[in-house]
């Protein structure tokens, strides 16, 4: 993100964030945690919306609803009991709302559940991915994909080792899960403490992430849809080898122009900000400019998704962040095949290539 383009976008908290296991109430029942990470995007943002649920006997219960959950690991079980302890106002957690089922935000999720007896609120398919991901010992790597990345020209035997050796990695990162859960579903309306909460869906970035936009308080709880600093990863996997994501994540952002261009986003990452309608302009703009490059590129050579990784990322990757990137670049080059923009074809080394379409 350039500095001009951020300059369009207003931080209504400037640069206040609050500590670990502390809150920071944004609006009135809505408070912002944030926790860390171990990788490179360091840190996660969470929320807690004040609530009130019916219990099984008819009784309103007052408590809190928790919007994500961090990575499965003991500093954030340790900054999670400190917000019990002084972030709760003495209430309990009623319900816990997953965005999607990515490790950061439902790596916890199981634990908070069991922790306080309250149910799991997420689409049905981010929760069955997750049920997957957690018995399959080679999700998210293994030899099926140091197989797929080496089908799209990765031969770096130091990364390929890396995607061997992550073998139950997913499990690794989140806790069991609850064997029920309610369903999140495009168009429901969720009531949080009085307030409707519409949910949206969006692909591209989970299998079916849901975004939480409260009209009363002109509020978006955007997840990792829309970002105001970077944009999510959007990625080809081996557990879908030809998938077009890239055109799904573009098409969900066209649906966020409907809410107001003043709506407050509370993001995964980085800090809450307005100027929703610019945000999604530029990150539509970043693809279709990293979709020039490629094209441009190919002008002059056939392309496999390694090939484009210099084209698409300036910046020196480790093992960790080569994983995303693979996936990126695929996701771009997909895009541009399924336009016919591009045509893909097998070379004698097992490589696929893409090449400009004669068509």
């Amino acid at each position: 993100m350039t500095q001009q383009q951020e300059t369009t976008l207003h931080y209504p908290l400037d640069s206040t964030l609050p500590g670990p296991a502390e809150t920071i109430e944004v609006v009135p029942g809505v408070k912002w945690l944030r926790m860390a990470l171990p990788f490179a995007l360091d840190h996660i943002n969470l929320w807690l919306l004040r609530d009130r649920q019916e219990d099984g006997h008819g009784q309103l219960r007052e408590g809190w609803t928790v919007v994500d959950c961090c990575v499965n690991r003991a500093e954030a079980r340790e900054q999670w009991e400190q917000v019990f302890a002084n972030g709760l106002e003495g209430l309990p957690i009623l319900r816990v709302i997953v965005t999607h089922m990515h490790p950061d935000h439902i790596g916890l999720a199981g634990w908070l559940c069991r922790r306080w007896q309250a149910p799991l609120w997420i689409s049905a398919t981010d929760y069955n991915v997750a049920r997957v991901a957690m018995a399959d010992k080679d999700s998210f790597g293994g030899e099926s994909g140091a197989d797929f990345y080496q089908l799209h020209g990765q031969r770096d035997e130091t990364f390929l080792g890396h995607v061997r050796g992550r073998g139950n990695y997913y499990s690794s990162l989140v806790s069991p899960l609850p064997t029920a859960y309610h369903r999140l579903i495009d168009g429901l309306s969720l009531d949080i403490g009085g307030r409707s909460w519409q949910c949206i869906a969006g692909y591209g970035h989970a299998p079916e992430h849901m975004a939480l936009h409260c009209p009363e308080l002109n509020l978006l709880i955007s997840g990792d849809m829309v970002l105001p600093r970077i944009s999510a990863n959007v990625s080809v996997h081996a557990t879908e080898p030809e998938a077009n994501p890239l055109q799904l994540f573009m098409d969900s952002l066209q649906r966020y122009l409907a809410l107001p261009a003043d709506t407050y986003v509370l993001p995964s990452h980085g800090k809450p900000f307005t100027g929703l309608h610019q945000r999604i302009r530029q990150l539509l703009e970043h693809h279709q400019e990293r979709l020039a490059d490629i094209m441009q590129a190919a002008r002059s050579q056939a392309l496999c998704a390694a090939d484009t990784l210099p084209i698409l990322f300036k910046r020196q990757l480790d093992v960790h962040q080569m994983t995303f990137a693979m996936g990126e670049a695929l996701a771009h080059l997909h895009y541009l095949w399924f336009g016919k923009q591009l045509q893909r074809r097998m070379d004698a080394q097992g490589v696929l290539r893409f090449s400009l379409s004669s068509s």
